[in-house]
């Protein structure tokens, strides 16, 4: 499968989860959910940015597609650092909800750009053979990563809020 499929794939399944994280009120619910969302983000920027954007890094022909890819860098930290504050172990209460929200806004915004932008580079520097490896190796990654953390990589079914 081709690596910009298979994280299309894992940028629908974030999105659903921070999706029903709002419809979540603060509880028990909002921190299961939130410390999938906090593997799910975690597990994808480290296999992305060691796959894919390391590649388009070294491969790119001119310096607008290097600072589209730094950018794409930078936005991951943003996430990063909203997705520390969600393993912080304290209390889902108004504020972390909101964190959330601001989460949910950011990863909304990064997989846009990352959808356009970022895949049009790879899409120029990489053949589909370089582009069906690289989905070969995320696979093999993914399991790697879901192995050593059965716990976090478990999904149980996302339940509508009420």
């Amino acid at each position: 499968m081709d690596i910009l499929d298979v994280i299309k794939k894992e940028h629908r399944e974030a999105s659903s989860m921070l999706a029903q994280a709002q419809k979540c009120e603060p509880g028990e619910k909002l921190i299961a959910l939130a410390k999938r969302i906090e593997y799910a983000l975690s597990t994808h920027v480290q296999i992305e940015e060691r796959l894919l954007y390391s590649r388009l890094r070294k491969g790119a022909e001119e310096e607008e597609q290097l600072v589209d890819v730094y950018e794409a860098y930078t936005e991951h930290d943003v996430a990063g650092h909203l997705i520390d504050l969600l393993k912080s172990g304290r209390k889902p209460d108004e504020k972390f909800k909101a964190e959330l929200q601001v989460l949910g806004e950011s990863i909304k915004h990064h997989v846009k750009e990352e959808e356009s932008t970022v895949f049009s580079i790879a899409r120029k520097l990489l053949s589909q053979s370089d582009l069906n490896e690289l989905g070969e190796k995320w696979a093999k990654a993914r399991q790697r990563l879901d192995a050593a953390n059965p716990r976090e990589s478990a999904k149980p079914p996302i339940r509508k809020a009420r």
